[in-house]
């Protein structure tokens, strides 16, 4: 199968450039990349006037499979990621039953291989059970095929389980993946401690609660060695501390989403549940922060920390309805919206965070283009404006704050290993 795309602007992250360039993919591979290429092909792509970049990698999702299926499941997941432009993805432990064995691993894989052709790499708990107190077997769990360790959605509490899990892993060369807030100081609290909080007359959870163990994490990190990741930042505090242990050599990485670049806790007083996420929506000094984070690379990645919640979970009470927002569908196109339509960061850049560096993270053969890399591929038109319509989404949850809004950067093909498993119709 021979795949060839003529006429795009072809962004090269690792290079930082942006050229008019043709692109043959032969047998699932990049074969040929230069200006009017001449070959036989079996499709042909005519990307005038379009973005050709890698696929991206969304190193954070929960798809919900097993156990939570009436939010989302893989199938539906898989779904969704194509549409946004996504090619491969990570998905969390947090299902129920927990991914915390080598059969759960193997369960996730193989509905995976029924799905559209997106990569799915499971991301396997640090605990068993989640519940912080025993760790998961971590060899068998990379064994059966694992990229990662978490508890996402629970913090790891227990400081010497996680510096004996961050042992393990280092031993196994598995990053780890931390969600960072002290659970005394945030269970029950909905919002971010502050102006909002205090409308509301509701306890908030304060950013010192993320703060103090990405510290901790990060100190663990440089302790022991090992590959720590910090999942969904959304403090400045946070940002300085993760840039600071960077300059002394730490192995420490981190992501932010959307989200925590885009809105801040005002949203709260307008769609109450809809922008309850965990770590909550901070202030315009945290997002602030963020941007900065973002452009000067001490941010390595964005992720969405896709979370589909049903409807009637959503409607609950801001007090008492679950934290998350789904993402895969409009995380290329906010970036291209508040990042690159604003002049605050160019395609390179933007593309380096959401397809190079998770794959790299992650230890993936994904994100970048060059000839024998697997041909994974995103197209879109960047200028394209469209409203955010949740009816639309291939995803079960309709669960987002950004339902119509109006943005700019629109998927038209997702391409896998030289097949189009997306294309805009």
């Amino acid at each position: 199968m021979k795949l060839l795309i003529q006429n795009g602007r072809d962004v090269h992250p690792v290079t930082g450039t942006v050229v008019l360039q043709d692109l043959l993919i032969d047998n699932g591979v990049f074969a040929m990349m230069e200006r009017g290429i001449e070959t036989e092909y079996d499709q042909l792509i005519d990307a005038t006037g379009l973005t050709v970049a890698p696929g991206l990698v969304d190193m954070h999702v929960h798809l919900r499979d097993p156990g939570l299926t009436y939010q989302e499941d893989i199938l539906t997941g898989c779904a969704a990621a194509a549409r946004g432009g996504v090619t491969s993805m990570a998905c969390m432990a947090n299902t129920s039953p927990a991914v915390d064995c080598p059969e759960q691993v193997r369960y996730v894989l193989a509905r995976a291989g029924e799905a559209c052709g997106v990569q799915v790499h499971p991301v396997a708990a640090v605990s068993y059970g989640l519940r912080g107190e025993e760790p998961t077997d971590a060899e068998a769990l990379k064994a059966a095929g694992a990229v990662a360790l978490s508890d996402d959605g629970n913090n790891v509490d227990n400081a010497n389980l996680m510096r004996d899990v961050l042992i393990r892993a280092q031993g196994l060369d598995l990053p780890v993946l931390c969600h960072c807030e002290d659970t005394t100081m945030v269970t029950g609290r909905a919002v971010n401690e502050g102006s909002v909080s205090r409308q509301l007359w509701l306890e908030g959870r304060p950013a010192i609660a993320e703060e103090i163990m990405v510290m901790r994490d990060a100190m663990l990190a440089e302790e022991t060695g090992a590959h720590v990741h910090i999942c969904h930042v959304s403090t400045a505090r946070s940002v300085d501390i993760i840039r600071k242990m960077k300059k002394k050599g730490v192995g420490i990485t981190c992501e932010t989403c959307p989200q925590y670049f885009t809105l801040t806790e005002d949203e709260v007083l307008t769609q109450g549940s809809m922008a309850r996420v965990n770590p909550p929506l901070r202030t315009k000094t945290d997002v602030q922060g963020i941007l900065a984070g973002l452009k000067d690379g001490t941010i390595d990645a964005i992720a969405t920390d896709h979370a589909p919640h049903s409807a009637e979970e959503k409607a609950r009470p801001l007090t008492r309805a679950p934290s998350g927002m789904v993402g895969l569908e409009t995380s290329l196109a906010l970036a291209l919206t508040r990042l690159y339509h604003t002049g605050k960061m160019d395609l390179p850049a933007i593309i380096r965070r959401m397809s190079t560096n998770p794959a790299d993270i992650l230890k993936l053969s994904r994100g970048h283009m060059s000839i024998g890399a697997a041909g994974d591929l995103v197209i879109f038109d960047p200028d394209e404006e469209w409203t955010v319509d949740p009816e639309q989404f291939a995803s079960k949850g309709r669960n987002t704050p950004f339902a119509g809004w109006k943005v700019k950067g629109k998927v038209k093909y997702t391409i896998v290993k030289g097949q189009v498993i997306y294309q805009e119709r």
